[in-house]
Protein backbone atom coordinates (compact mmCIF):
# COMPACT_ATOMS: atom_id res chain seq x y z
CA UNK A 1 0.00 0.00 0.00
CA UNK A 2 1.41 3.63 -0.98
CA UNK A 3 1.84 6.05 1.51
CA UNK A 4 -0.54 8.98 1.78
CA UNK A 5 0.98 12.05 -0.48
CA UNK A 6 0.16 15.25 1.85
CA UNK A 7 2.42 17.87 0.08
CA UNK A 8 1.87 18.96 -3.43
CA UNK A 9 4.45 21.29 -5.86
CA UNK A 10 2.81 23.49 -7.77
CA UNK A 11 3.49 26.44 -10.52
CA UNK A 12 1.69 30.15 -10.19
CA UNK A 13 0.39 30.93 -13.62
CA UNK A 14 1.47 34.71 -13.03
CA UNK A 15 3.48 34.37 -9.66
CA UNK A 16 4.13 36.52 -6.74
CA UNK A 17 6.06 39.27 -6.77
CA UNK A 18 7.65 40.36 -3.78
CA UNK A 19 8.76 44.27 -2.64
CA UNK A 20 11.99 43.90 -3.99
CA UNK A 21 11.14 43.07 -7.69
CA UNK A 22 11.67 38.85 -7.34
CA UNK A 23 9.25 36.79 -8.94
CA UNK A 24 8.20 33.56 -6.57
CA UNK A 25 6.09 31.06 -8.87
CA UNK A 26 7.41 27.55 -7.75
CA UNK A 27 5.42 26.35 -4.07
CA UNK A 28 4.44 23.76 -2.13
CA UNK A 29 0.83 23.57 -0.64
CA UNK A 30 0.07 21.07 1.74
CA UNK A 31 -3.29 18.89 2.88
CA UNK A 32 -5.34 20.80 5.16
CA UNK A 33 -6.23 19.80 9.22
CA UNK A 34 -9.63 20.54 10.95
CA UNK A 35 -7.72 23.05 12.53
CA UNK A 36 -6.47 24.99 9.26
CA UNK A 37 -9.98 25.15 8.41
CA UNK A 38 -11.81 25.76 12.53
CA UNK A 39 -8.79 28.44 13.36
CA UNK A 40 -9.52 31.03 10.83
CA UNK A 41 -13.44 30.87 11.48
CA UNK A 42 -12.54 32.92 14.61
CA UNK A 43 -10.97 35.70 13.09
CA UNK A 44 -12.64 39.11 12.85
CA UNK A 45 -11.92 40.04 9.25
CA UNK A 46 -13.85 36.54 8.11
CA UNK A 47 -16.59 36.70 10.59
CA UNK A 48 -16.94 40.81 8.67
CA UNK A 49 -16.28 39.43 4.92
CA UNK A 50 -16.58 35.27 4.55
CA UNK A 51 -14.73 35.82 1.37
CA UNK A 52 -11.59 36.24 3.66
CA UNK A 53 -11.49 32.67 4.83
CA UNK A 54 -9.69 32.11 1.67
CA UNK A 55 -6.98 33.81 2.06
CA UNK A 56 -6.68 32.89 5.93
CA UNK A 57 -7.05 29.34 4.91
CA UNK A 58 -3.93 29.27 2.08
CA UNK A 59 -1.76 31.09 4.00
CA UNK A 60 -2.25 28.04 6.42
CA UNK A 61 -1.42 25.24 3.77
CA UNK A 62 0.76 27.40 1.52
CA UNK A 63 4.42 26.34 2.83
CA UNK A 64 6.42 27.13 -0.21
CA UNK A 65 6.74 29.86 -2.31
CA UNK A 66 9.50 30.26 -4.03
CA UNK A 67 12.19 31.66 -1.91
CA UNK A 68 9.71 32.23 1.03
CA UNK A 69 8.92 29.48 3.76
CA UNK A 70 6.15 28.58 5.39
CA UNK A 71 7.00 31.91 7.85
CA UNK A 72 7.18 34.55 4.83
CA UNK A 73 3.29 33.01 3.69
CA UNK A 74 1.00 35.19 5.40
CA UNK A 75 -2.80 36.57 4.94
CA UNK A 76 -0.88 39.75 3.65
CA UNK A 77 0.84 38.01 1.22
CA UNK A 78 -2.30 36.22 -0.25
CA UNK A 79 -4.18 39.41 -0.60
CA UNK A 80 -1.18 40.76 -2.88
CA UNK A 81 -1.44 37.61 -5.18
CA UNK A 82 -2.95 38.48 -8.78
CA UNK A 83 -6.59 36.78 -8.78
CA UNK A 84 -5.86 34.64 -11.29
CA UNK A 85 -3.33 32.77 -8.84
CA UNK A 86 -5.80 32.78 -5.96
CA UNK A 87 -7.99 31.33 -7.90
CA UNK A 88 -5.37 28.73 -9.14
CA UNK A 89 -4.47 27.81 -5.46
CA UNK A 90 -8.28 28.00 -4.40
CA UNK A 91 -8.85 24.72 -7.22
CA UNK A 92 -5.39 23.13 -5.70
CA UNK A 93 -7.15 23.35 -2.24
CA UNK A 94 -9.94 21.66 -3.29
CA UNK A 95 -8.73 19.18 -5.47
CA UNK A 96 -6.08 18.02 -2.92
CA UNK A 97 -8.59 18.32 -0.09
CA UNK A 98 -11.66 16.36 -2.10
CA UNK A 99 -12.39 12.61 -1.34
CA UNK A 100 -11.21 10.40 -3.60
CA UNK A 101 -13.70 7.75 -3.55
CA UNK A 102 -11.46 5.36 -6.24
CA UNK A 103 -8.99 4.95 -3.29
CA UNK A 104 -11.48 5.18 -0.13
CA UNK A 105 -12.48 1.17 0.72
CA UNK A 106 -14.40 0.00 4.26
CA UNK A 107 -11.42 0.01 7.01
CA UNK A 108 -14.13 -3.43 8.21
CA UNK A 109 -14.61 -5.33 4.64
CA UNK A 110 -12.15 -3.63 2.03
CA UNK A 111 -14.63 -3.24 -0.15
CA UNK A 112 -14.42 0.11 -2.12
CA UNK A 113 -17.06 2.78 -1.01
CA UNK A 114 -19.57 3.97 -3.45
CA UNK A 115 -19.04 7.33 -4.58
CA UNK A 116 -22.17 9.62 -3.28
CA UNK A 117 -23.31 12.84 -5.09
CA UNK A 118 -20.49 14.06 -6.18
CA UNK A 119 -22.18 17.67 -6.28
CA UNK A 120 -23.06 17.72 -2.76
CA UNK A 121 -19.37 16.71 -1.29
CA UNK A 122 -17.70 19.20 -3.79
CA UNK A 123 -20.16 22.20 -2.50
CA UNK A 124 -19.21 21.17 1.05
CA UNK A 125 -15.73 21.04 0.30
CA UNK A 126 -15.18 24.10 -1.92
CA UNK A 127 -12.80 26.82 -0.65
CA UNK A 128 -13.15 30.72 -2.29
CA UNK A 129 -16.07 29.63 -4.36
Amino acid sequence: MAGLQTEFDFVLPKGYIDSEGNLHRKGTMRMATAMDEITPLRDPRVKNNQAYLSIILLSRVVTKLGKLNDADITPNLMERLFSADLAYLQGLYNRINSINFDETVCPTCGRKLSNPDEEEATEATAVGG
